[in-house]
């Protein structure tokens, strides 16, 4: 089954146009405050990029030969910054707004071409490794580095004979596995976004510190979560086709008949089906609704980040939906919910909320959540995890 681009546009919901959210214009005429220090994601010893206490930004650059410079902010690099040049050579420019709490992606463009900023650390995304800049959130303590026993998350190379290869997951195991030899885990299959890979959820999305810090606390049941790369092809943006010749059973097989059996050979998993989770952000959501609903013998929990929408009629027209499924988890940044609505620009609109209390009425175990003045981007995912790692395995 090929995905219409249509449909997939409508799952990743813009999802270049909502990243690194800007401030309305109004906000740009508030004065700048210079407290500006370094990002916390800067290579050692680096001063910049730079962040305020408003959440701008300012970026400088060395490129004494260069005519221009600009600053891409965002999947895709939509909007920016304009730098300037000085005597010395650099190049310096502060955000028109500030942007919203998180992480966001970043490229340089000088003179036509694109680079990373040699400043920070780069991250997989937009189909290519970009430069990263972390917004400090007021809520950051979730997914805060702390001193709380520690789980571990590590690579695994799996066979997978329909590809051809070895592929790559890294599966999270919580403190205390290799001490409780006995003990056997759930597990949850968390998927990445589109132009993402499977590092995203652990060094972008935090996913181990924010379980680490739950489990900390007492607020989760501890679980393993497996992250792999969505795609089994090489679809870019621009190419002929594009996402349009993105098909989801090659994924499908990847997943059900060589992954999920090799994590059950190699760990203690509790192997069934109501022991089994599956979610996603954006693309990652997208994935999780085709595969899941369609094999309802092996996942109870579905969680759809950013991902589309789950619909009465949906569950009407899935066998076993209501006596097999334990969870339906949606969730939102509330950018992405314009009027209450979301959906592709110019496309149709749903209502995601009115979804999940519609299922909810139905007696069908739902969740929906909406992440305060964030978008299409990892604050609202971190948020997510957060909110539904708690509600995951409570048999």
């Amino acid at each position: 089954m090929k995905i219409a681009y249509a449909a997939m546009a409508a799952a990743m919901l813009a999802v270049h146009p909502a990243q690194a959210q800007t401030a309305p214009t109004a906000a740009a005429q508030t004065a700048i405050v210079e407290d500006f220090k370094p990002s916390t994601l800067n290579q050692p010893g680096q001063q910049f990029p730079q962040v305020n206490s408003q959440g701008y930004v300012r970026f400088r650059v060395m490129a004494p030969d260069a005519t221009a410079v600009k600053v891409s902010l965002g999947l895709g690099g939509r909007g920016g910054t304009t730098l300037a040049k000085a005597a010395d050579g650099s190049w310096t420019g502060t955000t028109e707004g500030p942007l919203d709490e998180g992480f966001h992606y970043y490229h340089l463009t000088i003179d036509g071409g694109t680079f990373n900023d040699p400043g920070t650390r780069n991250f997989y995304g937009s189909t290519r490794w970009e430069s990263g800049i972390e917004i400090p959130a007021h809520d950051a303590d979730f997914y805060a580095l702390k001193d709380v026993p520690h789980g571990r998350v590590e690579q695994i190379l799996f066979p997978s004979p329909s590809t051809g290869t070895q592929r790559r997951a890294f599966v999270y195991t919580p403190p205390g596995y290799e001490k409780n030899a006995s003990t056997r885990y759930p597990v949850l299959y968390l998927q990445h976004g589109w132009g993402e890979d499977e590092t995203a959820w652990s060094n972008q999305g935090h996913a181990n510190l924010i379980l680490d810090n739950l489990l900390a606390a007492g607020k989760t049941r501890p679980f393993l979560i497996v992250m792999t790369y969505g795609m089994t092809n090489d679809v870019r943006p621009g190419q002929p086709g594009g996402l349009a010749s993105f098909d989801i059973k090659p994924f499908q097989t990847v997943l059900l008949n060589e992954l999920v059996p090799y994590v059950d050979a190699h760990y203690r998993t509790l192997a069934d089906q109501k022991h089994r989770a599956m979610a996603g952000l954006s693309m990652g959501g997208f994935e999780t609704k085709l595969i899941a609903l369609k094999n309802l013998d092996r996942f109870a929990y579905i969680g759809l980040l950013s991902g589309g929408t789950i619909s009465l009629e949906d569950v009407n027209a899935t066998p076993g939906y209501r006596d097999k499924v334990k969870l339906t988890f949606v969730s939102f940044g509330s950018r992405e919910l314009e009027g209450g609505r979301s959906g592709p620009p110019g496309g149709p609109k749903v209502d995601p909320r009115a979804n999940a209390e519609a299922i909810k009425a139905a007696g069908i175990p739902s969740a929906f959540y909406v992440s305060p003045g964030t978008g299409h981007e990892f604050q609202t995912w971190r948020r997510s995890l957060h909110e539904m790692a708690p509600l995951l395995f409570r048999d």
